[in-house]
């Protein structure tokens, strides 16, 4: 894969400019150096942040961007300054809406949050940069922008309708996750009932539909019976956008082995996620009045970065934080500006740079530019599905 560098004067200069700062915060410490270094040349893609949700619930102004100033120490755990000091080059940003978002609207609730999204990009240009395709990470990050996606979480959203799912891609969403906490008519979640045994016959045909268009296949927060059938079907890479391994920390939202050992012929990666509930095992089983609550660390990130290292290969691996979409953090990874601490304590146990580099983006970058590549070949060979839910699986929607 080609490998970035900082090509634009600005973001030359501003590396240079901050040089001897990040020196001194560091102690001199040559891991968070190297770290630094890296991050400067190759663009950290992050798969998960619920700043938008965040700005929803926001209470002293419900829904309202402007007040929710990026450019100033923000509530929650992001904004512009912290991710600068935690040289994100992409962000995903999540468009969450709960499961409950059905009783209301899914897709009236989905377009708000969209809505959100899209005026933090618009009203913050010199920062963000919206971004549609690998290129487009690359060209953002070489002017100095965070390059921003929009990822969907949950099928719901969709309401059992691939025009909806088309319509969302023209509005710039480029993953969708399959479920969110509840199954839907068409995919079993990981904390929900099985009803499907995995994706039933429509399900499928949405996996399909969204390589046509080149959408990417999320896999975090559906059943491990869903993952096996996405994967037996998706002809593009699919992603778990914010997951661990279960093999690490038993809980319902991480990937299980045979998931992973699956990953090299899919190509596909998992983006590790930060949830503390999912990378230590103490925090997932404590109970309130058991005892001090237990915490999680950095190094347990580490530990389930590497068990997916170990299992799938260094190919098939992201960061995926979760940041503003979680209650607690773990202990050295509070928020967006300490991502180079994570690179660091990698760089520490002896990662090369060329692996670090590939956690960072180029994996990411990999996994898009062939997803875009199977969506081009796609559709030459057929036009957009008008197929149902009734026709495919037999039945009208039960949710």
């Amino acid at each position: 894969m080609k490998r970035m560098k900082p090509f634009a004067p600005l973001l030359v200069l501003a590396v240079a400019a901050a040089a001897p700062e990040a020196r001194a915060q560091s102690g001199d410490d040559p891991y968070l150096a190297r770290a630094k270094r890296i991050l400067a040349e190759t663009p950290l893609i992050d798969g998960h942040n619920d700043l938008p949700w965040a700005i929803r619930e926001y209470e002293a102004a419900p829904r309202n961007v402007a007040a929710y100033d990026l450019r100033k120490a923000t509530p929650g755990h992001t904004d512009i300054d912290r991710l600068r000091k935690g040289m994100v080059g992409a962000q995903f940003w999540s468009v969450y809406i709960p499961f409950r978002s059905v009783e209301e609207g899914a897709a009236k609730v989905q377009l708000e949050q969209i809505d959100i999204a899209r005026q933090i990009f618009d009203r913050y240009p010199d920062v963000f940069q919206p971004a549609y395709s690998a290129s487009d990470i690359e060209r953002a990050f070489g002017a100095g922008r965070i390059a921003s996606l929009i990822g969907i979480e949950g099928g719901h959203a969709i309401e059992n309708s691939l025009g909806a799912l088309r319509a969302y891609y023209a509005l710039g969403v480029r993953y969708m996750t399959l479920t969110h906490s509840g199954t839907t008519d068409w995919a079993d979640a990981a904390t929900d009932s099985a009803r499907h045994d995995g994706l039933t016959e429509f399900g499928k045909e949405v996996v399909r539909e969204m390589n046509r268009l080149g959408m990417l296949v999320d896999l975090s927060h559906v059943a491990p019976a869903t993952m096996h059938d996405a994967l037996d079907v998706s002809e593009a890479p699919v992603i778990f956008s914010h997951s661990s391994a279960r093999a690490v920390t038993d809980h319902p939202r991480n990937v299980p082995d045979d998931v992973l050992r699956r990953l090299p012929k899919n190509g596909g990666i998992v983006m590790v996620t930060f949830v503390p509930g999912f990378i230590n095992e103490k925090v997932r089983t404590w109970k309130r009045g058991s005892g001090p609550e237990p915490k999680a660390t950095l190094a347990d990130v580490v530990a389930h970065i590497e068990h997916i290292r170990k299992v799938a290969g260094i190919d098939h691996i992201g960061i995926g934080g979760d940041f503003d979409g979680i209650d607690s953090t773990p202990v050295g990874l509070e928020d967006v500006s300490a991502y180079p601490a994570l690179f660091a304590e990698l760089a520490r146990r002896g990662w090369s740079d060329e692996d670090l580099r590939k956690l960072a983006g180029e994996n990411l970058l990999r996994v898009m530019r062939q997803a875009e590549a199977v969506a081009r070949r796609l559709q030459r060979e057929r036009g957009p599905s008008m197929k149902t839910i009734e026709e495919l699986d037999g039945r009208k929607p039960v949710s």
